[in-house]
């Protein structure tokens, strides 16, 4: 296993820590105050290659690995939390809809998202399923050479924002389950969708809310891929997006330990820098070591993908693991500032906000939990019956 970068990725990493440090993370708690994504951040961003990365050359995107879009990922999100969401989700979705959208849709959208002109949106959780995802209950129903769209999506991220979005309706059965579910493209401006924002705790830049379809008509050619095969499509995505999830987390906790490191050397109390003291120093210790091992295990995920090897326990792992580490790291770095740590003047409060809603998002910690001792259990039996025969 490599731990070094390529002078490719080094140049990467460059190009987006200077960004971030220059014009995001000045103004990280200002942006919170705007409730939406600064559209013409998000065209610098894609300018300097910074929005998907990963997307092929012949649609805008640089052809880079997993590990180089998590490279730019965590970069970004040491400078902004909520801004990164726009290159992990572009990496994300970009990448769903090259692989199974028609032609002509990806013409027309993928090489925009790479430019960071727009934002593609996930249409998956709804009110009663939650975590049980493919228990779709939005219809998709055939009507004429199209189909006709009714139902509710909700915690989308972007929900109020996005220019469009991938939908997993039900084509089938309840029955059928995740087989009888499909996956549609669908352009926000269209007649018949309307949505709403939640007042979240956290990330109120970004926004996320539910999306209603009353009567929606889409054409045969917004169907993605075939009938029944869009719940398999998301959640092969889904050991990328968890991956790049965690690098979001780490670099915004990292950002605060840093800050809270430098504080240390300059608060003194009884005479001395409070660094000294081991009370202070040995939290703050335990932080970096914990901080290093959840990405590490980020980076093993991205690295076993772009080698092409299974990874989905290592996805799992690296989406319940850097978030409450995330979380328990800010929590400390907010103590370590005291009094003055629990005021709004500080970052530790909005990251901690911030990094909370990916505890959540995208699979809870009990989801990922399941889903390692399945696959764990799952090769052990497996093993078992090899070795009998």
């Amino acid at each position: 296993m490599q731990f070094s970068l390529t002078d490719e990725q080094n140049a990467f990493k460059e190009t987006a820590r200077k960004f971030a440090a220059d014009r995001l993370a000045p103004d990280y708690m200002k942006r919170e105050e705007t409730g939406n994504i600064d559209r013409d951040l998000m065209r610098e961003m894609g300018a300097l290659g910074l929005v998907g990365p990963d997307l092929p050359e012949e649609v805008g995107g640089l052809g880079v690995d997993s590990v180089s879009s998590g490279i730019i990922t965590e970069q970004i999100a040491y400078g902004d939390f909520n801004v990164s969401y726009i290159q992990m989700l572009a990496s994300l979705m970009g990448n769903l809809v090259y692989s199974h959208a028609t032609p002509e849709i990806v013409s027309e959208w993928v090489p925009r998202v790479a430019k960071g002109e727009v934002i593609i949106g996930l249409g998956l959780t709804e009110p009663r399923g939650g975590s049980d995802a493919a228990n779709a209950s939005v219809r998709a129903e055939k009507s004429g050479n199209g189909y006709i769209i009714n139902g509710e999506k909700t915690s989308a991220t972007f929900s109020d924002q996005m220019d469009a979005m991938v939908l997993f309706a039900r084509t089938g059965t309840p029955e059928e389950g995740a087989r009888g579910v499909s996956a549609f493209f669908v352009p926000m401006d269209e007649p018949g969708i309307t949505t709403t924002r939640f007042r979240d705790v956290g990330t109120k830049m970004i926004g996320r809310g539910s999306v209603f379809f009353d009567n929606l008509k889409l054409p045969a050619d917004a169907l993605m891929g075939t009938e029944g095969s869009g719940f398999l499509q998301v959640m092969r995505g889904f050991d990328y997006s968890r991956a790049l999830i965690g690098i979001q987390c780490i670099a915004a906790a990292q950002a605060s330990l840093d800050e809270t490191w430098k504080y240390t050397t300059e608060r003194e109390a009884f005479g001395a820098p409070i660094a000294q003291y081991q009370g202070v120093s040995f939290p703050l210790a335990e932080a970096e070591t914990m901080l290093n091992a959840a990405r590490l295990i980020c980076y093993q995920t991205l690295d076993l993908r772009d080698r092409g090897l299974p990874h989905t326990t290592e996805a799992a792992m690296a989406k319940w693991f850097a978030p409450k580490t995330a979380v328990d790291v800010i929590h400390q770095c907010l103590l370590t500032h005291g009094h003055y740590g629990y005021t709004m003047d500080l970052p530790h409060q909005q990251r901690l906000r911030d990094v909370m809603g990916l505890e959540i998002g995208d699979g809870t910690a009990q989801i990922m939990k399941l889903i390692i001792a399945r696959e764990k259990a799952g090769t052990i039996a497996v093993q078992h019956a090899v070795a009998k025969k």
